[in-house]
């Protein structure tokens, strides 16, 4: 038989390529093998009958912590990932150059979601809850970080930096390591991830400063200090400049970075980020997280279109990771990632 699955009758959403319609999919040899209005099911070695629900790419979590059983708030990929309908996720940032070796071999390596990693800045990562991982700067080593890449180029995409004074980062360290973050990417020509909120600067002005295109900026809608809107509730012009550069704002929800009022006040004036994603780790697993589509259930309230929110966790992602031909899209020839699932209305409890 010339395909391995057929999903029959399902509503293709595909943002990628524009497409809303009622669809077969065929996958043959973990691709995409045929997309169209009547697949033969006699084609294919199984069939699933997707008739009332949606068919979407594979889900793409650009911020996870999925370095279980070694940092304090990392979970099992699987069961919270691709079980859930995340294909493909990066983990932010909890492994550094000392513990990625590790990391890599022990996860990345034997999970079946597919995972990619922004490596700490920090040479430990985030081990303990305690202590932070940039609390003494030495750990923060430019040369380390540099190695580190260089040898795991396919599945390193950059350079995570927090910078949360005090439960991260000491007063003594100050910004200086979202500078050496910055330092050892321009080094290995690849973004910075910047976690922002309580930093030891006066506002995120002087953080978006040091920021170009193509970095991130997790956490964009958190309620903390050193957030994306002013004094006056408007969306500070830095905001709009690094957005017209081309820094990526990614949601980042997270245990405590996600603020309603914040992210409807800034939606309100017409201002986007421009990807979703969980922040999933162990102290969100359970509540209020629980996994990405439920973050994205979040946007749909919050007005969104839902091809406007799947964008947003597959499309986009996908471009961000350079990966925009292979994943967040169900056209032909692309990896065969794909989530079914049932959009239903709720009244609220």
């Amino acid at each position: 038989m010339p395909y391995d699955l057929v999903l029959k009758g399902g509503t293709l959403v595909d943002p990628a390529q524009a497409i809303r319609a009622v669809a077969d999919v065929a996958f043959a040899g973990g691709r995409v093998a045929a997309v169209g209005p009547a697949v033969a099911a006699a084609d294919a070695a199984e069939t699933l009958d997707c008739t009332g629900r949606i068919v979407a790419p594979g889900m793409i979590d650009l911020h996870v912590h999925v370095f279980w059983g070694v940092t304090y708030l990392g979970i099992e990929a699987d069961p919270n990932c691709i079980a859930k309908g995340v294909t493909t996720a990066v983990d932010a940032g909890s492994a550094g150059a000392d513990t990625f070796p590790g990391f890599r071999k022990y996860v990345i390596d034997v999970a079946a979601t597919r995972l990619f990693a922004q490596l700490n800045i920090s040479s430990q990562g985030m081990m303990n809850r305690e202590i932070g991982e940039l609390d003494e700067l030495r750990y923060a080593s430019v040369p380390r970080a540099v190695a580190m890449i260089e040898q795991h180029r396919d599945v390193i995409l950059g350079v995570k930096v927090r910078l949360t004074r005090n439960s991260i980062v000491s007063r003594d360290a100050g910004m200086r390591p979202l500078y050496l973050a910055r330092e050892a990417s321009d080094a290995v020509r690849l973004p910075i991830m910047v976690h922002p909120q309580d930093a030891w600067c006066e506002s995120l002005d002087d953080i978006l400063a040091v920021m170009r295109g193509g970095d991130i900026l997790t956490h964009c809608f958190h309620g903390l200090s050193h957030g994306i809107l002013d004094a006056d509730g408007r969306v500070r012009r830095s905001v709009h400049e690094a957005m017209e550069r081309g820094v990526i704002f990614d949601v980042g929800h997270g245990a405590g970075s996600f603020s309603w009022e914040v992210a409807e006040r800034t939606l309100k004036q017409g201002v986007q980020p421009q990807t979703i994603s969980s922040d999933l780790h162990a102290q969100n697993v359970n509540g209020p997280v629980y996994d990405l589509a439920t973050t994205v259930t979040k946007f749909l309230h919050l007005g969104s279109p839902l091809e406007t929110a799947l964008h947003k966790v597959t499309a986009t992602p996908a471009q961000v990771i350079r990966m925009a031909d292979e994943i967040g899209t169900l056209r032909v020839g692309a990896w065969g990632d794909a989530v079914v699932f049932e959009l239903e209305e709720g009244g609220s409890t």
